[in-house]
């Protein structure tokens, strides 16, 4: 496993997991298909991934073609599945706490685990009509001629070269990859807001309190909060936690029905207060967008 995992998924097959695999971290969207794209590599006779053979691949013209970034911009994969048993990764990272910058040519680059914090990081492996192919160790270079990111990483073009030496042979790989990938989806963005009135059932005391989330694109979201009431001789409070299925256009109501949670008092009709905060994970990043605590007067009316 690369030491530093970049930010969207990839398909892995499972006889290569060692040497390819890439998991994906909590709320990643699926892999994307390039817009336009090539990678193509060759080596001569005696460099043991490509055989001596020269490879070339096309975006439409493949199962799938996903350039993939790291939250930081340190490292990406490109990952190419041609046809079934037939798939290819690149890795490449900066060294650690730098981020790929364009127009820079990292060299002394290994393949980890021998790569050290300081080190660049190059990869390159795959199958080739079910052969694996795939290295020990390796070291060589590659070059960032450009790249431009979005959000979380997100890498929307890419144009890079490598050259690797694997397993110690002193015959080359030498690739080269161009790319383009879809406009990245927009950021959740998110809101929350309570309603001033309430209910209260008296005696039983149970309220009922709401209000409203919003969303920019789909979305579920955990609000979580509590309600108390300072009383002239007690103060009823409860907490609750509920979900709501947001979805852009309108706000979407939410509500829940408490009773205090304090033994020996009930919520009666007035003002209380309410401490609400909602979250959600970003289905298209690997981020959780949170509203912060935010804090409410409500009226309570008899139900």
């Amino acid at each position: 496993m690369p030491r530093r995992v970049p930010a969207r998924t990839v398909g892995v097959v499972a006889a290569m997991a060692v040497a390819l695999a890439v998991a994906p971290p909590a709320g990643t969207a699926q892999a994307y298909s390039a817009t336009s794209g090539t990678l193509s590599f060759s080596g001569d006779a005696g460099e043991p991934i490509s055989g001596g053979q020269s490879y070339a691949y096309t975006a439409g013209a493949v199962q799938m073609f996903d350039v993939q970034g790291s939250t930081d911009g340190n490292s990406l994969t490109v990952a190419v599945d041609a046809e079934q048993g037939t798939l290819w990764r690149l890795n490449v990272a900066a060294p650690d706490g730098q981020k790929l910058t364009e127009g820079t040519t990292y060299t002394g680059a290994k393949q980890w685990p021998d790569a050290q914090p300081e080190d660049p990081e190059l990869a390159f492996s795959g199958t080739d009509n079910g052969t694996e192919k795939w290295c020990n160790t390796t070291s060589g270079s590659f070059t960032i001629e450009h790249i431009a990111f979005g959000p979380y990483g997100y890498v929307s073009e890419l144009d890079a070269t490598f050259e690797q030496y694997c397993n110690g042979s002193t015959v080359p790989l030498r690739g080269a990859v161009h790319a383009v990938m879809p406009e990245p989806p927009a950021e959740l963005a998110m809101g929350m807001t309570t309603d001033p009135a309430g209910t209260v059932e008296v005696p039983e005391g149970r309220i009922t309190v709401g209000g409203t989330v919003t969303c920019n694109k789909p979305a579920s979201v955990s609000l979580a909060g509590q309600v108390f009431q300072i009383q002239k001789k007690a103060t009823p409070g409860a907490s609750y936690q509920t979900t709501v299925a947001c979805t852009p256009g309108a706000p979407v109501p939410w509500s829940v029905s408490l009773s205090s949670q304090e033994s020996g008092t009930s919520f009666q009709p007035g003002t209380a207060t309410i401490r609400s905060r909602a979250r959600a994970d970003d289905r298209d990043y690997p981020v959780t967008v949170d509203t912060g605590q935010q804090e409410a007067q409500v009226t309570l009316s008899k139900g």
